[in-house]
């Protein structure tokens, strides 16, 4: 049983654990920060790889060393070991790091709070935005080592390691200070470290920037013989400076001790010994001797930050060590209560002292020593420098023969306060000789009192000091018998008649100088000072004594502030009646004296005196008595000043006043509470009397009124310790109440006295509740007044954001009671403030301070804050408090106009993306809770368009939000809004839609209005964004077909929309399926498409979907090849219905041909304008770069872009018209015009241009280009490799096809591009031109690659086995046909194949159409050579002829006989008879037409070629022997001299031909194994492979080059030339590869291989540029 009960109570306490984890909120255990540094690293390493990418290679380097750095720090932070401060500093680093980073990567601003990111929903939004700000302005302050913090006190801590300068053998003083160089005075006190003999260091502790080094030895360290051993004196022996701002950046950035070693300078003059450290610090070089090592004093440094109390907690092994505390010299910079001091301290300056019958100068020490009156030395009150214990008697260092040495040396003399008077210093001057014998010799003496007889101490000055002689056997017992000598010029002027019997004379000749700086908290140097603090002395003299009291200097005040306030309550508590006025002008005056910025810091000084040491008691009644009574004055007096005055001390007046009546109730057990009471009560009424006052009339009353309001918050505090928080907030109510109203008073009061609220405001007070709903009415109502009349805007809006910071959960009556009072007005201004805002942008330099972003930010975040804290109660009691439906609409416009500036104007900077997103949040939500009231006051009926479009607008800006565009975000930053706020566009969309539902038959007023806007939310990337929109414009349609018939608005509004805005760069691949009629949109709502399809218009609907469709494919096509750096060749225009916009695209068009210099392209692209234009005299506007004219010179203009054979039916078609007007002048002009473009024609050579077919394959290519094949027109002279390059460049990622077979489905559906490239061949439409015989080569050129749309490429293989005897037998020719879809040239570069036709070529057809072809080529050749269309050069006629003839001799025509003429093929081929006849037609018609060009070359040679014209007519009786040995009988063939040319054009011959493929471009051809253009993307198992041949385009001629003329002499080749001629000839093999060379159709033998050869070398000779390659 007890078994069974644990298992059902582990069930249960499963169960309930299941339960609880539901709901569980995960909390991570370790630090926040280390939650975002680990988050922002995760974030940044994906942009980190992206700036090497990009080339950033600076940024990247810099956030990797900050990435680790991070990395580090979080380590250091999750190893727990870090104290407090440490773990402050730690996350101090990480946040200017984090900051950094995000700022240099563009990522959002964080704000935060404590090193600590804050969550916008745990503050007000006018905190998230000074926050923000804050952040923002502090990012600068970051890059710095420390941040911008309030100053801190800094401690230097030093050692002394090690003294490594020299074994003097002698006992060492080595002192320490800080010196300013600027000042040229010592700041600090001296650290004294004494040394041994060994250069043992005694004591190591501080030390800073000047060292300098006494030893104690004997007078010259040089010569051991002189002077007694027994007799040491203090040398001087060198002096080692560090400047602290060498090291200030290194030891600040540290956390433990850091060394540093001193070199020790020697002094060159000892009588310069005293501006040693300035000389070295000048580097006066002269002046000392450097070391001769590096050696010297090795010291260590370390800053320590923070006061002395928490040094000594932070450091505890520090000062365990028994550090030695150095102060300051003088005073510190606050002395608080308590801090007794009393130091004196002394500087031996300079003396002068007589040589007294030397022959050399005086070795001169001096000794000091303190008496008391006494006569007694007093014991231990000399100290050289902390860090040694004090002693009483001082010896100065001795400089060698010296009569006026110069010491500069400072001892500090810490008298007791009750040893001070009466207590004087006597200076005692030795000589130190250098003899065995001699002793040091008291020669004379000084002395001074440190205190005069007025009771006043040594004044802070240099003194000179009278010398009295004496000598060693004088006695000082009596100390009487010099102190009544005069000890300095101002003493003897005192008492002249001083008698001359006395022991001690005076030398006139002799003189010291010293220096003192006292630093007491004591004793004074100021005579009016010491009366009032011993006032007691002169009780008759009091009222003389406080009036002085103002002429002693603030210095002294502060330094004896507890006594002199002591001072002054018992003279008040002695007689009130008498002194209390006085008493009370002297309090005011000290109080006022604190509030000068030189002794501010001293107010601490006061609260302190005020907490712990003020004991009057009975000073309240006396203190309320003389302040009310200066209050109520205020009115009646006329100068001010003592009044204003009182204003101003207000605050610790009744800080005296508060803490006397504790003092007084403690006494008395609260006594006279009720007076109390009631007298304050009466100088409230005092207060609000001075405040009430018209001060219009008087400036003086407006600085009193100013005063009092300044000081009135600041007794807030004060009052609370004696009242409750409802009777001080009555007092404050009552006192701001009693000031008057804006329109009273002037622009100076007005920000007084807001500033007096705004500190109300921010005090104590106003944090409780129970005092806000008292004071809060009165202050919105002074800021309800400033707003509406729009002053001070600026400091109201602090107020305000102060108020939202307080207020973040109040009551239902505080939040109804601010938006009653504010709402309005806050709207009120913010369109004031946007739209000045807006004009001051026109007007450059001027800025306004209500108009510049910060205070609009400032009101942004007010309303903001106002509208969040708004329940739907709180709108509803808004809305029900209208009176009218105007007021309504009057409200909901505003704010529909506040809320779309804020998305419109930049309130706030890019990267406060908090900001935006919490105003996104609230702005919709303010629409959930206002959409309710605009359907229900503002439908049917009263129906207002105004607000209706006010909302839309809204709507559609709020979506279209660049900071709600999450798709443009990282990951992870959206899926923190996500998980925030969700999707917000979504939200707003939902909203949209369903609030046009319920606009029913109004529905009409938006269209076409309202269509844009809408289209630009549907190009949204959100997929539910658009399905909510897309019903919409259904219902658009639906609206206007009911009321027009149509939907021609809908139709023309959306297509020009939709051209701007994707223009503008929105929409995407996904947007065109929105409209398909494939894609079944998900979603609560059904497709366009299936909406349209159940209406009565379905089939004008299903057209219009379908057009728009189209467009958006093409404008989204348009855009992406835009973008980027594509070629122009990949921007292509698109045709659309729309007209105008149809006409702008043709522009942009031809424009981008232009840039590319695509000239024929983009006369083509204008002829589409001109066929639009009509010869009307229709007015046209003004248009794109066309002025306003009438449509006819429009069209007239047009003309000069269309020349040639395109322009020549354009100016017949212009010339009708001037025709038709009698216009014959420029008629002339136009026939004129058309004669030129004929003579162009027949003079000015054209070049042919290649074909290209391009195939693109995978889905990564773009939509118009994806699994099509387009047929391409390449630029002048590019040839197949150059254009494959251009296309892989214009597509790196893609990778080139190497076979021209078609792509199997899956290259066509993978991931990735695949480029299929290769030549074709134009086939010409108007085949009759060519065969007319007569017809110009340049005219014929012309229709062979022009107004073509079939392209052919041919592909050989065997079919059956191959005949290795001879392969022509089953060589057959796959002939692939293209059809375009538009004839090339044309308004593009290529155009898409349309058709696709494939036949197959038999061996004997084949054989038939290249001797035919061949025959074509030899007779155009020969023709233009006999009608002397080329000239000079037969180059080109003596490498075809050769060509043909040597192939044949060696085999060409041969083969075709032994293939075809065969008795075995003819009899098993016997349907083949009649293309076998034409055959044998076309063979001996070739021989005839070589037998003619050889008669045209034999004229036409020059003698240099004869050889090779010898040869070619040996061949040729060869080749016409094989024919006739052959059975082939030629007749007339007897002599080629002889031969008549004129035969060969008499008979029509459909072609001719040769063995040599039309195919082949001998220009084209390189050897392979010597090719230097090669395409790297063919590998070297297809350069062999013949059936790539038949790829390539056939030859056209090419003229020679301008810039590269051929190289012959007299038209003739070369020696050189015939050698390299014969070289080719030779050895060359056949190039087979179709992306390197021209291919060879149907020809492999050894025939062959000469016309390859052949064809090589006049390629080599009609190109000059290859010809100097390979040269």
């Amino acid at each position: 049983i007890s078994t069974l009960r644990l298992i059902i109570m582990l069930i249960e306490i499963y169960f309930f654990t299941s339960v609880y984890r539901q709901y569980e909120t995960v909390v991570p255990v370790e630090d926040p920060i280390v939650t975002e540094v680990t988050s922002t690293l995760q974030e940044w390493a994906l942009l980190w790889k992206q700036l090497y990418v990009k080339h950033k290679v600076d940024l990247f380097y810099k956030l990797r060393h900050v990435m680790n750095e991070l990395f580090d720090l979080r380590r250091q932070m999750l190893s727990g070991h870090l104290t407090q401060d440490q773990v402050k500093d730690v996350k101090r680093h990480i946040t200017i790091r984090l900051d950094w980073g995000n700022e240099h990567l563009g990522l959002d601003l964080v704000p935060r709070k404590e090193f600590e990111m804050v969550d916008a929903d745990q503050i007000s939004v006018s905190d998230l935005y000074k926050m923000v700000g804050n952040t923002d302005h502090c990012r600068d302050l970051y890059k710095m080592i420390e941040p911008c913090r309030i100053p801190v006190p800094h401690h230097l801590f030093v050692s002394l390691k090690s003294f490594t300068y020299n074994t003097m053998g002698e006992d060492t003083d080595v002192f320490f200070s800080l010196y300013d160089l600027r000042e040229g005075k010592q700041i600090s006190e001296k650290f004294m470290v004494r040394l041994n003999k060994n250069e043992g260091p005694k004591n190591t502790d501080k030390v800073d920037r000047l060292c300098a080094l006494f030893t104690v030895s004997r007078m010259l360290l040089n010569d051991s013989k002189k002077g007694p051993p027994h007799v040491q004196y203090r040398r001087p022996y060198g002096c080692a400076v560090l400047a602290m701002s060498d090291v200030l950046q290194t030891i600040s950035e540290l956390k433990e001790e850091k060394d540093f070693v001193l070199k020790v300078y020697t002094c060159n003059n000892e009588n310069e010994w005293y501006q040693i450290h300035e000389n070295i610090i000048r580097k006066s070089s002269t002046k000392y001797t450097a070391p001769s090592t590096n050696y010297g004093l090795i010291i260590s440094l370390q800053l320590l930050r923070g006061e002395m109390e928490q040094i000594r907690r932070e450091n505890p092994m520090i000062f365990n060590r028994g550090v030695a505390i150095t102060r300051k010299l003088g005073f510190p910079d606050v002395i608080m209560p308590g801090d007794i001091r009393n130091d004196l301290y002394l500087t031996l300056e300079r003396g002068d002292f007589e040589r007294g019958g030397k022959s050399v100068q005086k070795n001169i020490e001096v000794s000091v020593y303190v008496l008391y009156a006494d006569g007694e030395i007093l014991k231990d009150c000399i100290s050289l420098g902390s860090g040694e214990p004090h002693i009483s008697e001082h010896r100065s260092f001795v400089l060698y023969h010296n009569n006026s040495p110069r010491w500069s040396e400072v001892v500090k003399l810490p008298i007791p306060i009750d040893r001070f008077r009466g207590s004087h210093l006597r200076f005692e001057f030795r000589h130190c000789s250098t003899k065995d014998k001699a002793e040091k010799k008291l020669f004379g003496f000084a002395f001074t009192p440190l205190m005069r007889e007025d009771g006043t101490t040594l004044s802070d000055e240099s003194h000179e000091l009278y010398v009295y002689k004496c000598d060693e056997n004088a006695t000082f017992s009596n100390h009487a018998l010099y102190l009544g000598l005069p000890c300095c010029k101002e003493d003897f002027i005192g008492c002249p008649n001083v008698p001359s019997s006395l022991i001690f004379q005076r030398s006139t000749k002799e003189t010291l100088w010293i220096s003192t700086q006292l630093s007491s908290t004591k004793l004074t140097q100021n005579v009016d000072l010491l009366a009032l603090l011993k006032w007691k002395a002169h009780p008759d003299r009091v009222m003389d004594i406080l009036g002085r009291l103002r002429h002693v200097s603030g210095e002294e005040i502060v330094k004896f502030l507890q006594d002199i306030l002591d001072t002054l309550f018992s003279i008040l508590d002695d007689n009130t009646d008498k002194y209390g006025p006085l008493v009370f002008q002297s309090l005011v005056f000290i109080i006022n004296l604190l509030r000068d910025s030189k002794y501010y810091h001293f107010r601490p000084v006061m609260d302190t005196y005020i907490q712990k040491h003020f004991a009057g008691a009975l000073a309240y009644k006396e203190l309320i008595r003389c302040l009310k009574w200066y209050m109520d004055r205020s009115a009646e007096v006329v100068k001010q000043d003592h009044i204003q005055e009182a204003m101003r001390a207000l605050e610790y007046l009744l800080k005296f006043i508060i803490q006397s009546r504790i003092l007084y109730s403690r006494a008395t057990c609260g006594m006279e509470e009720e007076q109390f009471r009631a007298s304050i009560q009466e100088l409230f009424q005092s207060i609000r009397f001075v405040l009430s006052l018209d001060s219009r009339s008087s400036e003086t009353l407006i600085f009193t009124q100013a005063a009092l309001l300044n000081s009135f918050p600041a007794i807030f505090d004060e009052l609370l310790q004696m009242f409750t928080v409802q009777e001080v907030a009555e007092f404050v109510r009552g006192t701001l109440g009693s000031m008057p109203s804006t329109v009273h008073i002037g622009q100076s009061m007005d920000v007084v006295k807001l500033q007096s609220i705004a500190r109300t405001v921010d005090s104590r007070l106003f944090s409780f509740p129970e005092s806000r709903r008292i004071l809060l009415p009165v202050v919105l109502h002074h800021i309800h007044l400033h707003l509406r009349q729009q002053k001070e805007l600026l400091i109201c809006s602090g107020i305000l954001s102060s108020i939202f910071s307080i207020i973040k959960t109040s009551s239902l009556e505080d939040i109804e009671m601010m938006v009653e009072s504010l709402l309005d007005v806050l709207l009120q201004t913010l369109l004031a403030i946007m739209s000045k805002s807006q004009s001051q942008e026109a007007v450059r330099g001027q800025r306004c301070p209500q108009c510049t972003a910060e205070i609009t930010g400032e009101y942004v975040s007010c309303l903001l804050s106002l509208l969040r804290q708004m329940s739907e109660i709180h709108f509803q009691h808004l809305l029900d408090n209208f009176q009218s439906k105007e007021e309504l609409k009057e409200f909901l416009l505003k704010i529909f106009c506040v809320f779309r500036n804020l998305m419109k104007l930049s309130v706030f900077p890019r990267d406060w993306n908090v900001m935006r997103l919490l105003t996104s949040n609230i702005i919709v939500t303010t629409a959930q809770c206002l959409s309710p009231a605009l359907n229900k006051n503002f439908t049917e009926a009263d129906f207002d368009f105004k607000v209706w479009n006010s909302y839309f607008s809204l709507a559609v800006l709020y979506i279209n939000q660049p900071s709600l565009q999450l798709e443009n975000t990282t990951p992870a930053k959206r899926k923190n809004v996500l998980d925030k706020y969700g999707d917000m566009r979504v939200m707003m969309a939902y909203e949209l839609f369903s609030m046009w539902q319920n606009l029913g038959e109004n529905k009409i007023h938006f269209i076409p209005g309202m269509i844009g806007p809408f289209l630009g939310v549907t190009l949204v990337p959100q997929g539910e964004v658009r399905n909510i929109m897309i019903p919409i414009f259904h219902d658009m349609m639906d609206w206007e077909q009911r009321k027009n018939g149509n939907f021609k608005q809908v139709e023309a509004e959306l297509i020009d929309k939709l051209d701007s805005l994707v223009s503008e760069g929105k929409g995407d691949e996904n947007y065109r399926e929105l409209f398909s009629l494939l894609t079944q949109l998900f979603g609560p709502y059904p497709s366009l498409l299936e909406k349209i399809e159940q209406e009565t218009w379905r089939e004008t609907g299903i057209s219009f979907v379908t057009s728009v469709t189209r467009l958006m494919e093409r404008l989204l096509d348009y855009r992406d090849c835009m973008k980027g750096d594509e070629t122009e060749n990949k921007k292509i225009g698109c045709t659309i219905n729309k007209e105008e916009m149809y006409i702008r695209y043709i522009h942009k068009l031809c424009g981008m041909h232009l840039q590319a210099e695509n000239y024929t392209e983009a006369a083509f692209t204008l002829l589409l304008y001109w066929e639009l234009l009509h010869w009307e005299e229709r007015p046209l506007r003004e248009f794109l770069h066309y002025p306003a004219q009438s449509e006819w010179h429009r069209k007239e203009g047009l003309l000069s872009s269309i020349c040639w054979e395109y322009g020549i039916p354009l100016c017949r078609e212009l010339a009708y018209q001037y025709e038709t007007l009698y216009d014959y002048q420029s008629l002339s002009w136009i026939r004129k015009m058309e004669a030129a473009y004929y003579d162009n024609i027949m003079e000015q050579q054209r070049l042919e241009p290649e074909f290209f077919r391009v195939g693109f394959y995978g889905r990564k290519f773009p939509f118009f280009l994806r699994n099509k094949e387009f047929v391409c027109r390449g630029h002048d002279y590019e040839r197949l490799e150059a254009f494959q390059q251009r296309m892989l460049g214009e597509f790196p990622q893609a990778i080139a096809m190497q076979h021209p077979n078609q792509p199997d489905e899956a290259i066509l559906q993978c991931d990735a591009q695949y480029l299929q490239i290769y030549a074709v061949s134009a086939v010409p439409e108007n085949v009759n031109v060519l065969q007319m015989d007569r017809v110009p080569d340049r005219i014929k050129s012309f229709y062979r690659v022009n107004n073509v749309r079939r392209f052919r490429y041919d592909r050989p293989f065997h079919k059956g086995s191959k005949d290795r005897e001879n392969e022509f037998k089953s060589l057959w020719i796959e002939r692939t046909t293209l059809i375009l879809t538009h004839p090339l040239p044309g308004i593009s570069r290529w155009f898409e194949v349309e058709k696709r036709e494939l036949i197959e070529v038999s061996p004997l057809e084949n054989a038939i159409y290249v001797v035919e072809n061949k025959n074509h080529e030899l007779r155009t050749l020969i023709s233009q050579y006999q009608h002397k269309q080329l000239h000079g050069n037969i180059n080109l006629l003596s490498m075809c002829l050769n060509g043909v003839i040597d192939a044949a001799v060696n085999g060409g025509i041969a083969r075709y006989q032994e293939a075809f003429f065969d008795k075995e093929y003819i009899g098993s081929h016997a349907e083949d008879t009649e293309k076998i006849t034409s055959l044998k037609d076309l063979m001996q018609e070739q021989v005839h037409i070589l037998g003619a060009g050889l008669a045209v070359h034999d004229k036409l040679v020059h003698p240099e070629m004869r050889p090779l014209h010898k040869k070619l007519i040996d061949q040729f009786q060869m080749m016409r022997s094989s024919l006739y040995v052959s059975g082939f009988l030629i007749k007339g063939v007897l002599n080629t001299r002889s031969f008549p040319v004129s035969f060969l054009f008499s008979q029509p011959s459909p072609s001719s031909s040769s063995l040599s493929s039309t195919h082949s471009a001998p220009s084209q051809m390189v050897n392979s194994s010597n090719s230097i253009r090669g395409s790297p993307s063919l590998p070297d198992k297809y350069r062999n492979n013949r059936e790539m041949l038949m790829l390539l385009p056939p030859h056209r001629e090419r003229p020679s080059s301008a810039m590269y003329p051929n190289i012959t002499e007299n038209g003739q080749p070369t020696n050189f030339q015939r050698a390299l001629f014969h070289q080719v000839i030779g050895p060359c093999k056949p190039c087979s590869d179709p992306n390197l060379s021209v291919a060879e159709k149907g020809t492999v033998d050894l025939a062959i291989i000469s016309v390859c050869c052949l064809s090589v070398c006049y390629s080599l000779f009609q190109s000059p540029i290859v010809s100097y390659s390979l040269l």
